[in-house]
C-alpha cells in the first residue's frame, strides 16, 4: 500500500491568507493549516518534497502568495499561480458552494488535478521590479484622473489646491516611467521584446511593458 501512495500523482492546492496558509494534498484528502510566514513555510516545503507532487498550485491574491510560492521555485516544486475566476468556476462546475480555508484549498487541488495548468517559469528578480513599477505607475495615474475630474466640478477656490497634487502626481509619473526605461534598457530580453512590440503601430513603450509582464511569451521566439 505504501508502494502504490508513493506512485500517486499528487496535486496540491493552496488556499491563502494574509496570516494563515491552508494547503490539501490530492487525492491524499492531507490538509496541513500553517501560519504564512518563512519560518513554516520551509518545514511545509520539507513535507511536500516527501511526495511525488505534479504540481502545486495557487490562486494570484496580489502579494500574500509571494513568500510560499519563490520558496517552491527555489526548492525546485513545481509550483503555478491562477486567476482566482477560473478557481470560482471550476468549483461552481462541481457543485461546491461552501467557503471555508480547507474546502477552497480543497477545490484548488481538484482544480490543479483535473484542469492541469500550465507551470510556466515565474519572473526574475528584474522583471518583478518592473510590474510592481508598472502597478504603481497605473495607481497614480489613475490619482491622476480622480483629480482632474475634481477640477471640472469643484470651486475655483479649491483649484490651486487640486493643480498643486496634479503637478506633484505627473512628476511622480514621469519619474517612475524613466525607472522602467532604465530598467528594461538593462536587461537584453526585455528591451528586444519591446522593441518588437513598439513597431507595431499604437503600442508605446509603456503598453509594451505592460503586456511584457503579463504575457512574457509574447516575442519569445523573435526575441531569441
Amino acid at each position: 500500500m505504501n508502494n502504490h501512495k508513493n506512485q500517486t500523482e499528487i496535486n496540491v492546492g493552496v488556499d491563502v491568507g494574509k496570516s494563515q496558509l491552508d494547503i490539501v494534498l490530492h487525492p491524499l484528502d492531507l490538509h496541513l493549516s500553517i501560519p504564512n510566514d518563512p519560518e513554516h513555510i520551509q518545514k511545509v516545503i520539507q513535507v511536500l518534497k516527501q511526495h511525488p507532487v505534479k504540481r502545486i498550485v495557487t490562486e494570484a491574491t496580489g502579494r500574500y502568495e509571494h513568500a510560499f510560492v519563490f520558496a517552491c521555485d527555489k526548492a525546485d516544486l513545481p509550483v503555478v499561480i491562477v486567476n482566482p475566476i477560473k478557481v470560482r468556476r471550476f468549483a461552481q462546475a462541481i457543485g461546491v458552494m461552501a467557503k471555508t480555508n480547507r474546502i477552497d484549498a480543497s477545490v484548488i487541488a481538484q482544480f490543479a488535478a483535473i484542469i492541469k495548468p500550465e507551470i510556466k517559469q515565474l519572473p526574475d528578480e528584474q522583471s518583478k521590479i518592473i510590474k510592481d513599477l508598472l502597478i504603481r505607475r497605473t495607481q497614480l495615474l489613475e490619482m491622476a484622473t480622480m483629480e482632474k475630474n475634481r477640477l471640472q466640478i469643484m470651486p475655483k477656490e479649491l483649484h490651486q489646491s487640486i493643480n498643486t497634487l496634479l503637478k506633484s502626481l505627473n512628476q511622480q509619473i514621469d519619474k517612475l516611467t524613466e525607472k522602467l526605461d532604465k530598467l528594461v534598457a538593462q536587461v537584453k530580453e526585455w528591451r528586444v521584446k519591446s522593441e518588437i512590440l513598439t513597431s507595431v503601430p499604437g503600442v508605446g513603450k509603456v503598453l509594451s511593458y505592460t503586456l511584457l509582464s503579463e504575457m512574457p511569451e509574447l516575442g519569445a521566439n523573435s526575441a531569441t
